[in-house]
């Protein structure tokens, strides 16, 4: 960051703790939130000052030397930069921020945050939206409303909140900065990380659902490696001992199969790391189609399947507290 961007940096926070009026917005408010011009602030860019200080240059040069053209440039050159202030000052007046919602999202995964925005009767040109350091640019044509979205990286667990969003411009001329503070009531539910890549699923509690029956008469899809869990009556002998390693059928009406994603029998893994592979069995059963049950401290969500049960095993893993 250069100097005079470091300067200025300092400056807009020391504005803003000094006057109370930079300072009211921090509280969150209702949708919609408009923009008058009780709410717009103006300070000059770092060009904007170079340009004010060879203004000053040219006057001083042209009343020194009763040059009357140099004069009315200099004058010139001052009214459209009085100009360019209202100019603008006019791309922010007006301007509504009338919906805030977020895509679907897992923790460490970039957050999509979608923001409609309500233009009026004018056309919005060269707008610029930043929250902390994710910043996107925008126009608005007049008329309907519009949406637009801004990425935010490094999410955590939990209710996420977009706080103070800051909505700026240098339009016409690049002298001076417009700007001004949206703050909407809104939370979105972050999904926890899954854990990549993921483990197997487990092997259920031993129960077979209506569609699937046992005895020797069952198709299998295939071959995998023995576990602990699984009943003698499934072991291929014959490709066990061609393989020197003992395998199972696979069988392809597993999915009847009941399946238990329990807390309890990861105590090997801390909270964080159980919360992580416990979401990430989830989003594994629903991709296979396995009905299952979630078990957790206090709480057990199913048995089920489908969108319903996917988000409400979701939510309570996001919800769980820390360690």
């Amino acid at each position: 960051m250069s100097a005079a961007a470091t300067l200025r940096a300092r400056l807009l926070a020391e504005a803003e703790r000094r006057l109370p009026a930079l300072t009211r917005l921090r509280r969150a408010e209702a949708l919609p939130v408009a923009l008058d011009r009780r709410r717009i602030y103006v300070l000059p860019t770092g060009f904007g000052a170079a340009f004010t200080l060879l203004l000053f240059v040219m006057l001083l040069g042209a009343l020194n030397y009763s040059n009357n053209p140099a004069l009315l440039l200099t004058c010139l050159l001052g009214a459209a930069a009085g100009a360019s202030l209202f100019f603008g000052f006019r791309m922010l007046s007006g301007l509504a921020l009338v919906q805030v919602r977020a895509d679907e999202a897992h923790a460490e995964q970039p957050l999509d945050l979608h923001l409609r925005f309500a233009p009026g009767g004018r056309p919005r040109a060269s707008l610029r939206l930043r929250r902390e350091t994710a910043e996107t640019a925008f126009v608005l044509p007049a008329g309907g409303e519009q949406e637009i979205a801004l990425r935010i990286e490094g999410t955590h667990r939990g209710w996420f909140r977009p706080g103070r969003l800051r909505v700026w411009t240098e339009y016409p001329l690049g002298l001076f900065q417009m700007w001004s503070w949206l703050h909407p009531r809104a939370e979105f539910l972050i999904y926890p990380a899954l854990e990549s890549p993921p483990p197997p699923l487990p092997a259920g509690d031993g129960r077979l659902g209506e569609q699937a029956s046992a005895g020797a008469s069952e198709e299998h899809a295939g071959l995998r490696e023995y576990r602990a869990s699984d009943p003698s009556r499934l072991i291929a002998w014959k490709p066990s001992v061609r393989h020197d390693t003992l395998l199972v059928r696979d069988v392809e009406r597993r999915a009847g199969e009941a399946l238990t994603l329990d807390w309890f029998a990861l105590r090997d893994l801390d909270t964080e790391a159980r919360i992580r592979r416990l979401a990430a069995w989830v989003c594994a059963a629903e991709a296979a189609q396995r009905g299952y049950t979630l078990r957790l401290p206090g709480e057990t969500i199913g048995p089920g399947l489908g969108a319903s049960q996917r988000q409400a095993c979701l939510r309570a893993l996001a919800l769980l507290p820390s360690a």
